[in-house]
């Protein structure tokens, strides 16, 4: 009998950030505190920029985007957002959105299989995923509920389960 596998990824759905963006902007647009304060948000090529005329403001307007994240299903680990920093006379935060894991977190993911994980359990890094592979479909699932327990930098999603 083969082995079974899955593949470890690490994706942000780009038509779900485009729909969060828009409804942050929808909503930095119409709130109150935000008026004449110079607020917007956009997207710049792969980067989101957060301008207001305040550091507050545009930890506000971070906070919103992060929320409208939330309500579609982004997970925060897959943001990436700087801190603020003065621009003339705003205040900018530049975020973009990580996808695919990089080689220091997919060692450790790796690690954590290999010390932690049933026996028979193997993980190999492919590009910016990870195979993992067993006899037993049972100590897949396990490992990934294992995975799922740790607190790791990204955000993990477990596809193609054969």
């Amino acid at each position: 009998m083969a082995d079974s596998t899955f593949d470890i990824v690490s994706k942000v759905d780009p038509m779900e950030v485009d729909n969060a963006l828009n409804q942050a902007h929808k909503e930095v647009a119409q709130r109150y505190d935000f008026k004449n304060v110079g607020a917007s948000i956009e997207m710049s090529g792969e980067k989101v920029l957060l301008k207001a005329n305040s550091e507050e403001r545009v930890k506000a307007i971070l906070e919103v985007f992060e929320s409208k994240l939330i309500k579609r299903g982004i997970s925060l680990r897959s943001l990436d957002a700087g801190n603020p920093f003065a621009s003339g006379k705003e205040f900018r935060i530049e975020a973009s959105m990580k996808a695919g894991i990089d080689q220091e977190n997919a060692k450790k993911i790796n690690k954590i299989i290999r010390d932690e994980g049933p026996k028979g359990v193997k993980s190999q890094i492919q590009g910016d995923e990870l195979r993992v592979s067993s006899k037993s479909r049972d100590d897949l699932q396990a490992t990934m509920a294992l995975l799922k327990g740790k607190d790791l930098d990204v955000a993990l999603q477990f596809v193609n389960f054969r």
